[in-house]
């Protein structure tokens, strides 16, 4: 199999993950170890890539949000854009402490570490179990919630637990309507990842990775970036239908195989 197919298929595991609440990294990791894909010292700048695909999905989709967000910000005024803008720095607070921080001790849990992954697939599972049985209601994120969602988020750092199932879990758990949640969850982390380009760029690095691996990255990229935008209205539609036991059933079944694996091979 070509290494352009390879980082095709990681792309579209990335768009599909990135929303699913299933772990993007998790199975990113997986599918990895499936493939026999190694980037060696490229590996965090292909995860970078990926990511910020899947941030550009987010844009795309909530586009007309995220312009009313700016113009309510240009008006200066203490109104609900700007509440919502201050809710979101709050929940980025945990997760780019620790980002930065941690940033070396955190990759070392990137290194095929496939019985760690199945692990945090099963606490996955079990988020998504309670926050599907959580009664629904009309409640916005207020910004005590940001900051738990945020603490959510900074634990989603772990290859194995998913960022938006974490998050979107918690989310409902403390009470938030689930649409709500979602866009929440989903437009908390674009800060986040833009930042992360815009430091290794500004190290005197590239994101799109060296010499032959250039074209892999970018077909990765856009493989990532179109199953995003699919993957993001979609699960935006199964969590206002409260459908996350389909997605918890899924993450034992996947957690509990790559346990195995983690232990047979």
């Amino acid at each position: 199999m070509s290494e352009i197919l390879k980082a095709i298929i990681l792309g579209i595991i990335q768009g599909l993950t990135e929303f699913l609440p299933v772990s993007s990294s998790g199975h990113i990791e997986l599918g990895q170890a499936i493939l026999g894909v190694n980037y060696g010292a490229n590996e965090e700048k292909f995860s970078v890539i990926l990511h910020l695909a899947t941030a550009l999905s987010t844009i795309i989709v909530f586009r007309k949000d995220i312009l009313e967000i700016i113009k309510g910000l240009f008006q200066f005024k203490y109104n609900e854009e700007t509440q919502f803008s201050l809710k979101i720095i709050i929940s980025m607070i945990p997760a780019a402490l620790v980002g930065i921080l941690f940033e070396d001790y955190i990759e070392s849990f990137f290194k095929g570490n496939i019985l760690l992954v199945g692990v945090m697939l099963l606490l996955t599972g079990l988020l998504l179990f309670l926050a599907d049985k959580a009664k629904n209601t009309l409640k916005s994120v207020s910004y005590s919630n940001a900051f738990v969602i945020g603490i959510a988020q900074m634990i989603a750092i772990l290859p194995g637990i998913s960022r938006s199932g974490a998050t979107i879990s918690t989310s409902v758990l403390l009470g938030v309507d689930r649409g709500k949640a979602a866009r929440f969850s989903f437009l908390m982390v674009v800060p986040l990842i833009l930042g992360k380009v815009a430091k290794d760029i500004l190290d005197g690095g590239t994101i799109m990775g060296t010499g032959s691996e250039a074209i892999p990255f970018i077909a990765g990229f856009f493989a990532a970036l179109i199953t995003g935008v699919v993957a993001c209205v979609w699960m935006i539609a199964l969590v206002k239908k409260s459908k996350l036991v389909y997605f918890s059933i899924y993450c034992f079944i996947v957690g509990l195989i790559a346990i195995a694996w983690s232990l047979l091979y």
